[in-house]
């Protein structure tokens, strides 16, 4: 398994606390198995609607922050993550190979940077998301912004009404 380039090499559990004073922020994957940390602020944070990272993710879109390279290290698991090249960008996306958590979002304009999926970390990272990038690519089931109303029988469940056709005038 080939660690993502500038990586810093896995520290022990203990790393975050024992930084000479610096804030940190933990994440891991989903199994447990990856844990990530970078020094915080991260440098930016946004939305990504893009269909790469709508398809990568699995979701209506992503929320990444960026970070430094060399501020960023892999505490455990560097075994267990797998590397995807996309072929047309060059744009490396690397995940946890045991339960297929998205980890590290990697852009060859950009080779000083690691953007790592927000939803890993449980504390702050810095940075709120305040950019949104790729919204003309967003896919058309995408929420956007309708009124939700709570689902009846579902507590906290919310739904949007469908839209009702305009009604035939008479006369």
């Amino acid at each position: 398994m080939r660690e993502p380039p500038g990586a810093q090499p896995e520290a022990d559990a203990n790393a975050a606390q024992s930084s000479a004073g610096k804030a940190r922020a933990v994440g891991a994957c989903a199994c447990g198995t990856v844990r990530l940390e970078i020094a915080t602020p991260a440098v930016w944070a946004w939305h990504d609607h893009s269909e790469a990272s709508r398809r990568a993710q699995g979701c209506a879109y992503a929320t990444y922050v960026g970070v430094w390279r060399s501020r960023f290290r892999v505490l455990a698991g560097s075994e267990a993550i797998r590397r995807y090249e996309e072929p047309a960008t060059g744009a490396a996306r690397s995940f946890c190979g045991r339960c297929g958590s998205p980890l590290i979002y990697e852009r060859p304009h950009a080779p000083k940077m690691v953007n790592l999926p927000r939803a890993l970390f449980d504390s702050r990272t810095g940075r709120e998301p305040r950019y949104h990038v790729g919204f003309g690519e967003a896919a058309d089931w995408t929420w956007r912004g309708e009124t939700l109303s709570p689902m009846k029988a579902y507590p906290g469940v919310m739904h949007a009404r469908p839209k009702r056709p305009p009604r035939a005038r008479i006369g």
